[in-house]
């Protein structure tokens, strides 16, 4: 049995929930979960550094709980949890260590020093505690009042009309010359009139930022003199990651500015949250919060008390638990009902799901606790479907409450535009992925499509560089993936061969033009739109440079496929039947004819056996838009020209003949990716069987114009 510590200080005993430091009757009441600890204190740290320890010396459900007279706004404090120190079991509470709130709404100051940081001497799993007292070293939390600037309306789009930009919020304003330098990379950057002009010129309906919870360097990082640029190394659930606020301390005030201004736009903000592991890391990495509070009850360990890892950052955290359950849907909620965030996107998704890291049940008390909830329920929830292991891999098996990044989209739309594959899975992948979602009350805009993303090649880079080149990292490019599904087009990396550089910007077209024309929902990522390179590094996640920020002043190339992107983007929205929310099954249209057929380049509908054909380069897609199922806002049908999507990723020139009277009286060339901002190389009306020429590696899109019995209602163009 530990000492129990000495307390000077009168403290009420308070109430358990909520968790956290909440200001109240005169002072603050602290409460923090640990089942294993034999004392708590709340550590109160002053302006020069001195420490004041006081008891808690109520413990009700596992949480220990008390009301500290005087305690005001902005104080800064930890714990110490004094309990036993038993690696063998998984067990490693030092009073040694000041931890952070997890429930902390505020955290400042970093960490400093790893040595100071360590709760062990020697070695991890077998040494003794380490009693260098860590204060001074690591981060602290600070008490916070509620409220603050308001969020604004939410602007609840339907996902079938969801654009999602995937953005980081440093890296996005970093280099703006337009937005006040102080303003720069930061939550009232990104709430800048110029940043909200763009997303809306754009056309997007939602960003999608990179984590913004507050986030520690790994060890490994620190070692190198390296930074967390991308940060999927968390600390505290609560607390809004303080480099990204213009002045130090008010980054809950200026993230909630940052939502307003995003929905006074009509752009919703879903948050990547990282609910799979800590900046911890392993047993060998610093004692932050978790680990000393009550590392059973957090992380997935073995019957051996062996940490385990499932996400190869060192920890995982046990979805089966009750306290990350509670840690989990209680952060949620606060960021949706108190920051106004509109939906979550989960990195390692498939961690949720495999409680005490057994196989993956959809189904899991984790999970079920998230759509359930009353909240949390009404947001959009978008899982990232795998994690670190290959039994992790869960592409197509969340439930009916989720929406999937899809990785089989990207892979499989990169492999058709280099011509590694023939159409038939493209064609599941065109139509919104039903072999994917169609079984379990999915819907076809619960594929997030994505063909680039932060973790990845840009799309400049997709179609210039055949290899990763991250030897900037410093980890002799060992890291990230190799299997990119990229094509150089005959160069790696810059070249100033016109011909490959033209045959590149196509292919960039044809890669945005296919995401945007496919159903589903549509994810952009920032800065493809504006031809943005990384220079061959496809896992820049500690490079906070120039090379991750956005260059606003980029080279003459970038004008035309910003043009191009903001017109498909224009063209979708305006378009019910290029986005619609159910599956196509072959149901008779109003015109007679099914809502979806497929036609060989030769103008004859597909047959069993062309779809086997690995070496066919070029689909015909015809979608007919007299019954699209897409809805208004009022819930009522609405009808839509209907259209014809050619893909041909041949390297020469094909001959398509149009399908005859029956699917349309005219055809209007509407988008041709083989002209630089997609403009119709020939505009004119074409009749029914008219043969067109598809140029070598390119998409034409072909309006089959109809008397449309009402407008369709499609968000406005930006």
């Amino acid at each position: 049995m530990a000492t129990r510590p000495a307390s000077d200080t009168q403290v009420l005993a308070g109430r358990p929930f909520p968790l956290g430091a909440h200001p109240e009757a005169g002072g603050v009441r602290f409460a923090v979960t640990s089942a294993v600890a034999d004392a708590v204190e709340v550590c109160l740290i002053g302006e020069d550094g001195a420490e004041r320890r006081i008891e808690l010396t109520e413990r009700t459900f596992g949480v220990w709980h008390g009301l500290v007279p005087g305690v005001t706004v902005g104080q800064r404090y930890g714990y110490r949890v004094h309990g036993p120190y038993e690696p063998a079991r998984g067990l490693r509470c030092n009073p040694a260590k000041l931890l952070v709130d997890p429930y902390a709404h505020r955290i400042t100051g970093g960490l400093t020093d790893l040595a100071a940081a360590q709760g062990f001497t020697g070695d991890p799993d077998r040494g003794p505690a380490s009693t260098v007292d860590s204060l001074g070293s690591v981060p602290l939390s600070v008490v916070t009042s509620p409220g603050g600037p308001e969020t604004g309306t939410k602007p609840e789009i339907p996902f079938e009309e969801s654009v999602l930009y995937e953005v980081h919020v440093k890296g996005f304003t970093a280099q703006h010359p337009f937005i006040p330098e102080q303003l720069r990379g930061t939550y009232l950057g990104l709430a800048h009139p110029v940043a909200i002009e763009h997303l809306s010129r754009l056309g997007v309906t939602g960003v999608e930022l990179l984590p913004v919870h507050a986030y520690a360097d790994e060890p490994a990082l620190i070692h190198a003199g390296r930074h967390n640029y991308w940060g999927y190394s968390p600390l505290g659930y609560f607390a809004p990651h303080p480099a990204y606020a213009s002045e130090p301390g008010r980054e809950v005030e200026e993230f909630r500015t940052m939502v307003a201004a995003l929905h006074t736009a009509g752009i919703e903000v879903i948050l990547d949250v990282v609910f799979n592991h800590t900046c911890e890391g392993g047993p060998d990495g610093p004692t932050l919060s978790l680990r000393g509070l009550d590392a059973p009850a957090y992380y997935l360990h073995s019957r051996r008390g062996q940490m385990a890892d499932l996400t190869g950052c060192g920890n995982t955290l046990d979805a089966g638990s009750p306290a990350v359950i509670r840690l989990v849907t209680d952060s949620l909620r606060y960021w949706t009902h108190e920051l106004g965030v509109d939906g979550f996107r989960f990195d390692l998704a498939s961690t949720l799901g495999r409680p005490g890291g057994g196989g993956f049940d959809r189904e899991s008390a984790m999970v079920t606790a998230i759509t359930t909830d009353p909240v949390l329920s009404r947001c959009k929830l978008i899982a990232e479907p795998w994690d670190a292991t290959a039994e992790g891999y869960q592409v197509g098996g969340f439930g009916p409450q989720w929406a999937e990044w899809n990785g089989r989209y990207r892979d499989t739309v990169r492999d058709f535009w280099r011509g590694a594959t023939g159409v038939r899975d493209l064609a599941y992948r065109l139509s919104g992925s039903s072999d994917l979602y169609d079984h379990n009350l999915r819907r076809p805009w619960q594929s997030i499509n994505f063909v680039t993303a932060h973790d990845g090649f840009t799309l400049r880079d997709l179609v210039s560089y055949n290899e990763k080149h991250n030897e900037a990292n410093g980890e002799d490019n060992r890291d990230g993936t190799t299997d990119n599904r990229s094509w150089n087009h005959g160069a790696e990396g810059e070249t100033e061969d016109e011909a490959i550089a033209t045959l590149r910007a196509r292919q960039a077209r044809n890669l945005l033009a296919t995401l945007l024309l496919s159903t589903g929902t549509p994810m952009l990522t920032a800065g493809d739109e504006m031809w943005r390179t990384q220079h061959g590094n496809n896992n820049a996640y500690c490079l906070d440079d120039e090379t991750s920020w956005l260059d606003w002043t980029p080279p003459e190339a970038s004008v035309p496929i910003l043009a191009f992107t903001r017109r498909v983007v224009r063209l979708r929205a305006e378009s019910p039947a290029l986005r619609q929310p159910e599956f196509f099954e072959g149901r008779t249209t109003p015109t007679g004819k099914p809502d979806l057929v497929w036609f060989r380049p030769d103008g004859e509908e597909f047959d069993g056996l062309d779809w086997f054909d690995e070496e066919r380069r070029t689909l015909c897609m015809w979608i007919d838009g007299s019954n699209s199922q897409a809805r208004n806002r009022d819930g009522a049908l609405v009808t839509d020209h209907s259209w014809l999507l050619v893909l041909h990723a041949g390297d020469e020139p094909v001959d398509v003949v149009l399908p005859g009277p029956e699917y349309g009286e005219t055809f209007k060339p509407t988008l041709d990716t083989g002209t630089a901002d997609g403009s119709p190389a020939t505009p004119g009306v074409l009749e029914p069987k008219a043969t067109i020429r598809v140029e070598a590696r390119s998409l034409q899109l072909l309006r089959a114009p109809r008397d449309l019995l009402e407008t369709p209602e499609a968000p406005p163009p930006g």
